[in-house]
């Protein structure tokens, strides 16, 4: 394979569209899994699999586990910010909207990483035209979700997940920033087996005291979905934490590749999900959000092209 084919693969820009391709294939698992198990205790038995997955992958896994004990306090805020927390949010939220509405309201997520790393991170500002990127992108969504009603979204109970979505979106977002900040460099892949761990077993636990205990048995489609969304989430995480640990990366760039998941994930949820089609008004928010990865990949382009 020539070289250049390898340093492609292993670009930033390859490698978190992987990681969005994956996470866009979420909201379909999630709403096929959610028809047989509460949101809680779902998303914790997810994770925790998806955290032993990685396990195995890890070089020298012990050693590096021995070195990483005195972040434990790190993994484990990791864990309750950016699995339980987050997750309990993002399905709690799913329950209550049509899969392909979550894809797009989550899909405003670029946006909320991109503030709270101007706040945070001082070399990650906003520019100009970070600002269209990310305006374009969230009117595409606004559309979207004003259109929520033609999608089947109607009721308190639609709005009260589109807010648990964004909220995910917030919080998403200070999790981003807080793994890219760690100057303390857990491996990448340690901190997310062991966050994964211990925020899906949270999970897990908190929703047997709410939700009450419920495992089954259930039928071959909830175990494929569960299957699959152990699998992304074990890939998707763990590039998404190497991505953010490179030199030069910054935050608020590699999230705006996230408006690809709206897109393929809507697309996906209409094809495969039953009762859940296009509409005019959703396609014309999925153009919008499409526009603003060209104007966000034509401006990483010309930086590039400017360093060279």
């Amino acid at each position: 394979m020539k070289k250049e084919t390898v340093l492609f693969f292993k670009s930033t820009t390859f490698l978190a569209i992987v990681a969005c391709v994956l996470w866009a294939t979420a909201f379909v698992g999630v709403k096929l899994g959610l028809k047989y198990t509460p949101p809680l205790q779902f998303a914790g038995v997810r994770f925790f699999i998806s955290g032993l997955l990685i396990l195995p992958f890890i070089p020298k896994l012990i050693l590096k586990t021995r070195l990483s004990l005195s972040e434990v306090g790190f993994i484990a805020f990791i864990g309750i910010i950016q699995i339980s927390v987050q997750y309990s949010l993002f399905y709690s939220g799913m329950n209550l909207v049509p899969g392909a509405l979550g894809a797009m309201v989550v899909g405003s997520g670029p946006l909320f990483v991109a503030l709270v790393a101007h706040m945070l991170i001082p070399s990650d500002s906003i520019t100009l035209r970070k600002m269209a990127s990310i305006g374009l992108g969230l009117l595409g969504i606004v559309i979207i979700t004003l259109g929520r009603n033609k999608m089947g979204a109607v009721g308190s109970a639609a709005v009260l997940g589109i807010l648990l979505l964004i909220a995910n979106n917030i919080l998403s977002g200070f999790g981003n920033v807080f793994v890219a900040k760690d100057k303390r460099r857990v491996p990448p892949l340690i901190l997310s087996s062991y966050s994964m761990i211990f925020g899906g077993l949270l999970l897990w636990i908190t929703g047997i005291g709410i939700e009450g205990f419920k495992m089954g048995p259930f039928p071959t489609e909830y175990y494929i979905s569960l299957a699959w969304l152990s699998f992304l989430s074990a890939a998707a995480i763990s590039i998404w934490y190497t991505l953010l640990s490179r030199p030069g990366v910054k935050v608020s760039n590699l999230n705006m590749w996230k408006f690809i998941i709206p897109v393929l994930g809507a697309g996906l949820s209409w094809a495969i999900l039953p009762n859940e089609y296009p509409t005019l008004i959703a396609i014309a928010g999925m153009a919008l959000v499409a526009i603003a990865l060209v104007v966000l990949n034509k401006k990483s382009r010309e930086a590039k092209n400017t360093s060279n």
